[in-house]
């Protein structure tokens, strides 16, 4: 009986590939969760960068800060207020103004934004304290 030119592998060699890739998985899916997790952060200091200088705006313009954030929107100073990337809503945390001693009929308006998540960054710091 002629022998057989072909051999298979041994379910050792197979289950060291198989330990191998998913050991390569396991490495690529950290990177692209971290990778995820810098371009979140990023978006988010780009909305706050912008919520702020929408407000900072209004104030100039208006010498005194809008109500809600919904006004920044009617009134042409943003197109839409933007959603926190780590939340999935615009419910961003508003921090008013103290009232102006020079205008004390003056209603005190949304003069910082900060995120509403309770999570924590890739350098340790809040989300809510930047």
């Amino acid at each position: 009986m002629p022998s057989c030119p072909i051999q298979g592998f041994t379910i050792v060699e197979l289950l060291v590939v198989l330990a191998l890739i998913s050991i390569l998985a396991t490495i690529g899916m950290a990177q692209y969760r971290r990778g995820v997790t810098h371009a979140q952060e990023a978006v988010l200091k780009t909305d706050l960068f912008d919520l702020r200088d929408a407000l900072d705006q209004y104030y100039a313009d208006k010498a005194q800060y809008p109500a809600s954030l919904d006004a920044l929107v009617t009134e042409g100073y943003i197109r839409k207020v933007p959603v926190d990337p780590f939340t999935n809503a615009a419910d961003w945390q508003t921090i008013f103004s103290d009232p102006d001693p020079n205008n004390p009929t003056a209603t005190p308006g949304i003069a910082d934004v900060k995120s509403a998540s309770d999570r924590t960054a890739i350098d340790g710091s809040k989300y809510a304290d930047w």
